[in-house]
């Protein structure tokens, strides 16, 4: 199977590189990044060159010209980019050898796919990371910081949820999940929902961005009823399109590739 590569320009094509990214010289020559997938000519590609971005939707691949996305720096985006430097930080001066190592190895056996969905070894700082910072950010009490890597090596299974009664005048939405499912009867484990503002009717795919919404704790003596009603963190009313995106992280650390829900709202 060909391999994802990335290409990097300044002026004329440079050698490969893999998963490294350049930054601006002194000259303030523009060093841009592509993660492609090499075919009879170029069969998949993620990134940008020049004023192009190459990118897919449910639609399949496209291009479109490239926008320099606004930073609004808001409240929240300042918290996980302060628990990303933390916790970076942390895995430096916090963490020994040994959990690091262990770290290393669990990323090495749990490949994370790339944006072309191709796995790769993202290594033991980003997979540390990646685990911790989705648990801080929702509540460091009921889910605490795992400093010991996971030792069972998968992301975690469930079972996907539902979301439904998204009701205009509660400004809530119930998420209907499976509590038979192991996080649910799981000590330092949660199913964390993020919420996305409201969409026109129209919109069946939304990619983002998502807010922080709540938490569905598990509980080794008596796991959570389902449905949960979580309250919305962005206003709508009634017929707009909401969008719900999800993870589970395990008491281990172990933190459940995404999942995506969407419904209409009522009155």
């Amino acid at each position: 199977m060909a391999k994802a590569h990335e290409l990097f320009l300044r002026g004329g094509v440079r050698s490969f590189r893999p998963y490294v990214t350049l930054t601006n010289d002194d000259r303030g020559t523009e060093v841009l990044d592509m993660i492609f997938t090499p075919g009879g000519g170029i069969a998949a590609a993620s990134g940008s060159i020049g004023g192009m971005t190459f990118s897919r939707n449910r639609g399949g691949p496209y291009v479109r010209l490239r926008a320099v996305p606004v930073n609004p720096n808001t409240a929240w985006q300042q918290k996980v980019r302060s628990l990303v430097a933390t916790l970076t930080s942390y895995w430096l001066n916090g963490l020994n050898e040994d959990q690091r190592a262990a770290w290393d190895t669990y990323a090495s056996n749990v490949h994370l796919p790339n944006a072309l969905g191709s796995d790769r070894n993202v290594g033991g700082l980003a997979m540390f990371v990646r685990s911790n910072v989705s648990r801080l950010q929702a509540d460091p009490v009921q889910l605490p910081q795992v400093d010991d890597a996971p030792v069972i090596f998968n992301l975690g299974d469930y079972t996907l949820p539902t979301l439904g009664n998204a009701s205009e005048a509660g400004q809530t939405g119930d998420v209907t999940f499976d509590n038979t499912d192991d996080w649910a009867g799981e000590g330092d484990a949660a199913m964390l929902v993020y919420g996305s503002r409201a969409q026109n009717p129209s919109i069946n795919y939304f990619k983002g961005p998502y807010r922080y919404a709540d938490l569905i704790p598990g509980d080794a003596v008596t796991p959570p009823t389902s449905p949960h009603s979580v309250t919305w963190p962005f206003p709508f009313v009634e017929t707009q399109r909401l969008f719900l995106f999800g993870r589970v992280t395990r008491g281990d650390g172990r933190l459940s590739s995404p999942f995506r829900l969407e419904t209409d709202a009522i009155a």
